[in-house]
């Protein structure tokens, strides 16, 4: 067998055994990559841990793994804990509605303008036996024929959910003991097949576009939650403390946070608060314009010095194509798109060759800069 061949095949079971990997490993993706980049965003406190305990690297990365976990599992038991209360009660509201139909409220008729059409159109659609079923065609609601359905349904998924909480915490704390012994493999395989400073000048853009988007998103987005909350609490809103939790959530996704407190406004409505609901929707608009606009943008881009546009696609983009961990994955594929934007639009200025007055001048090959 020639070199050639030999280097054919070990390419060809080097990307077997990869491939294979990604097969057995595909479950895990998600508590993997969720536990790397909460390692990522708070390496550095944990050196600061390390460096209050001794540089004893065991105990530092179990006590703020275990802080992690509380900040993180504390706050979802919370509103599991309340929303188990509620959704007993939610889940007969919404059999018996789909089964019996839903009357239209009185309050729709005094709807400016669309009062009458909106009824027109709730009588024929929701009043309907099954028709809310067949208003959330395509979704699960329709199936349901029992609110022990829907708890099972949505036990199972919370479960899940639990798992990979717990994997990821799990993933965390190995990463956080043998996060040097893995930069530096990191380091040495991008380094073989990239030249070492071109490698380094990608590698360090990762820690900091992670570390942005950690801020700018969740920091940003619970910040959201928190102010919102204070217009549940004054408005009367019951629970407003779960409400600002679950607005909090969802504000860490860019416009988000318009679910909750506009359901939270539509439930005031039906309370027969109107006055209320109008404040609640007009404060949480003028939050959300404020953070989205101008606090997230700034916070991401200053830092990673992406435009605002490849702020907003690598955040949006990457939602929809990877769900909630796109999140924090878009803006980091943009930051290195945007490195290599850059990279191949420096070159040194090279002074055309001379040549004969019957030879046209060819241009010379630009040197790319380092």
């Amino acid at each position: 067998m020639t070199d050639t061949q030999r280097d054919i095949v070990s390419a060809g079971f080097s990307l077997a055994l990869i491939a294979v990997t990604a097969f057995v490993m595909q479950r895990f993706f998600l508590p993997l990559v969720w536990a790397g980049i909460l390692c990522v965003a708070t390496w550095p406190l944990y050196l600061r841990v390390r460096a209050a305990l001794g540089q004893r690297t065991i105990i530092a990365a179990a006590v703020l793994t275990l802080a992690f976990a509380c900040i993180f599992i504390i706050p979802v038991l919370f509103g599991v804990a309340q929303a188990a209360r509620e959704v007993p009660v939610l889940a007969n509201f919404v059999v018996h509605a789909n089964t019996d139909g839903l009357p239209v409220p009185d309050w729709v008729a005094h709807i400016p303008l669309a009062g009458s059409a909106i009824g027109d159109w709730w009588q024929a659609t929701l009043s309907q036996p099954h028709g809310l079923g067949h208003f959330f065609a395509g979704s699960a609601v329709g199936g349901f024929h029992s609110a022990r359905d829907m708890l099972k349904v949505l036990g199972a998924d919370v479960f899940h959910r639990l798992v990979d909480f717990g994997l990821a915490f799990l993933c965390l704390f190995f990463f956080y003991k043998d996060g040097e012994a893995l930069t530096r493999q990191i380091t040495a395989v991008g380094s073989h097949f990239l030249r070492p400073e071109r490698w380094g000048r990608y590698a360090q853009k990762i820690p900091t576009a992670i570390r942005a988007t950690v801020n700018g998103l969740v920091l940003v987005g619970l910040a959201e939650g928190v102010l919102i909350g204070f217009a549940y609490a004054i408005a009367g809103l019951p629970s407003p403390a779960l409400w600002a939790f679950a607005t909090g959530i969802l504000a860490i996704i860019p416009f988000g946070a318009p679910l909750a407190y506009l359901c939270a406004a539509a439930l005031l409505v039906f309370q027969g608060n109107v006055g209320a609901a109008i404040g609640v929707a007009a404060w949480g608009t003028v939050v959300l314009f404020v953070a989205d606009h101008f606090v997230r943008p700034g916070m991401i881009g200053n830092a990673t010095r992406l435009p605002f546009l490849a702020v907003l696609f690598g955040i949006l983009g990457g939602v929809e194509t990877l769900g909630l961990v796109g999140l924090f994955i878009g803006p980091v594929v943009m930051v290195l798109f945007v490195t290599l934007w850059y990279e191949a639009n420096v070159f040194d200025k090279v002074a055309p060759v001379k040549t004969g007055a019957n030879t046209p001048a060819s241009p010379a090959a630009p040197e790319r800069t380092q």
